[in-house]
This record gives structure tokens, C-alpha cells and sequence, in this order.
């Protein structure tokens, strides 16, 4: 009888454990998830959509374009509307060009560790599990079913940006979109990501 009481107590613990597999991840384990996967990938492409409020009166603007990534640190994002833009990163530096003010701004790309540039986790620069405290969060509207909503809060402050959000595919972990709120020094140009 003991014998009989000791399997169904592994039987239960082990349907429980299958149970618990099969449950929605915590934010944690999506991050995990979400870093094991990009570090797996070394070059991509995609089209994108960047929307942002801009100016005074918060015009919102939507502009599109191409990206271009190869890891490490190395990526291109092209806008081609409604004006162009390029912003290119040799992984050293970051090369901003805007042909409307002829004249190409240069800066260093932050060092690892930190989360300065929301959009150097996507060229191999940072670490969503060591650089972001993650927390899930509501799914806006109009996204596509099974799109989880993943906030990410840098561990160290960022003179940026507080948070931002990832919109990941809870099935493939491919980025649906990601959020960032407005920058907080006015007078800086948009880098990809961070508005």
C-alpha cells in the first residue's frame, strides 16, 4: 500500500511539473528565452516603422526604412521616408547622417554592459537578462495574437530612457515591434529604438 501511495505522490508531482511546463512563461524566463535566441543569430534584415512625437507640439511621425544587422555591433538603418536618414554603426562608432543638414554626426558606441542604446541589443550589444530588470505588461491593441509585451527597466539608469518594451511573438520569439518613450534630452535627433 505504501508503495502505491509513494507512486501516486511522484505521479502528482510529476503531472504538476508537466502542468507548470506547460503554463505561460514569467517575464524572466521570456527574456532568457528571448537573449538565447538572438544569441544564436548573426545577420538579418527587416523593414521597419518608427513612430515618434517630435518638436514643440508633439507632432506625431511615422517614417519607414530598411535595417540591416550583423553581429557583432555592426548595423544600418536607412530611412528612405518621408525624408532620408542613415544610421550606420561600425560596432566602434555610430555614424548619423541626415542629408537635409549635410553633415554626418559621430559618436562612440556605449561599451557592453551598458543598455544606453536600446537598439544595440539587436546588433549583439547588450543582454536582456544582464543589463534589464523585465516585467510582462499589457499588449496594446491591434497587435497580433499570442504577441507578449515584455518592459525591460535598465539595472543601471540611462540619461535616455527609463524603460522600454519589446513585443515578442510568444511562439517563434521574433520581435514584433518594440516601444521606448521619448527621450529625455531635448534636442537630440532619434536614434532607432529610442523614441
Amino acid at each position: 500500500m505504501r508503495a502505491v501511495l509513494r507512486s501516486l505522490t511522484l505521479i502528482s508531482v510529476l503531472a504538476a511539473s508537466v502542468s507548470l511546463r506547460g503554463a505561460e512563461p514569467t517575464a524572466a524566463e521570456l527574456a532568457q528565452s528571448l537573449q538565447r535566441k538572438y544569441d544564436t543569430i548573426r545577420d538579418f534584415s527587416a523593414d521597419f516603422v518608427h513612430n515618434y512625437k517630435s518638436g514643440a507640439l508633439r507632432k506625431q511621425l511615422t517614417e519607414k526604412g530598411h535595417l540591416l544587422i550583423k553581429k557583432p555591433g555592426k548595423m544600418r538603418w536607412e530611412y528612405t521616408a518621408p525624408e532620408q536618414k542613415l544610421f550606420v554603426s561600425d560596432g566602434v562608432k555610430i555614424y548619423s547622417y541626415i542629408p537635409q543638414d549635410k553633415q554626418v554626426v559621430v559618436s562612440s558606441v556605449p561599451p557592453d554592459g551598458t543598455a544606453a542604446a536600446p537598439a544595440l541589443f539587436l546588433a549583439g550589444k547588450g543582454n536582456l537578462v544582464r543589463d534589464f530588470t523585465a516585467a510582462l505588461t499589457e499588449v496594446p491593441a491591434g497587435m497580433p495574437a499570442g504577441t507578449k509585451a515584455l518592459k525591460l527597466v535598465p539595472k543601471t539608469p540611462q540619461p535616455d530612457y527609463d524603460w522600454i518594451v519589446l513585443f515578442v511573438d510568444q511562439t517563434t520569439l521574433g520581435l514584433r515591434g518594440a516601444h521606448v518613450p521619448q527621450m529625455r534630452r531635448a534636442g537630440r535627433r532619434p536614434f532607432p529604438l529610442q523614441t
